[in-house]
């Protein structure tokens, strides 16, 4: 697979090619070359393939892995600034931290500029079962950071301690 910086080279090259198959072609109609329209053709091509090989280059990018985090789902997500995500409930507090971390870089889009909020809000929770039956969502944590900023700095990470407590009672214990 191909790294961001490479496909931007590999793009610069096919415009350089895209320049030179288009001074050939206005060359061929100067000189009324048979293969002029053929030119054309070829300048054409060659200027949709450099487009889509640079826009190829603006769509990867690979996201950090921050370490410690666990696997997550996507519960709710409004396509603005509220996300909801969903932990198993055996996560530990460094994992809420860097699971939401994780989650914060993972949903960040450019395309949730336009709604109005300049921060976005990514909250974690998981079910706990008290009872047969009987589900609980339980809030652990959130984080807050900017939708303007791809790796923000200054997100602010709030656990919620009360429900971390009763996370830890609920969970189960090991029978001997």
């Amino acid at each position: 697979m191909f790294e961001t910086a490479q496909l931007i080279e590999k793009a610069q090259w096919l415009g350089i090619a895209t320049i030179v198959f288009g001074v050939l072609a206005i060359v061929g109609f100067l000189f009324k070359w048979g293969i002029r329209f053929r030119l054309v053709g070829i300048t054409g091509f060659m200027a949709v393939l450099t487009g889509g090989v640079f826009a190829l280059s603006l769509g990867l990018y690979s996201r950090p892995n921050v370490p410690g985090n666990v696997q997550y789902s996507r519960v709710f997500d409004a396509g603005t600034a509220q996300v909801v995500i969903a932990v198993p409930p055996t996560i530990t507090e460094p994992q809420i931290e860097a699971t939401l971390k994780q989650a914060a870089l993972a949903v960040f889009s450019p395309g949730r500029l336009s709604q109005g909020s300049d921060q976005m809000t990514i909250r974690i929770r998981t079910v706990l079962h008290p009872q047969e039956g009987i589900s609980q969502p339980l809030y652990l944590g959130e984080i807050q950071r900017s939708l303007s900023i791809r790796e923000d700095e200054h997100a602010t990470i709030k656990l919620y301690r009360e429900n971390l407590a009763q996370l830890t009672q609920s969970s189960p214990k090991p029978t001997a």
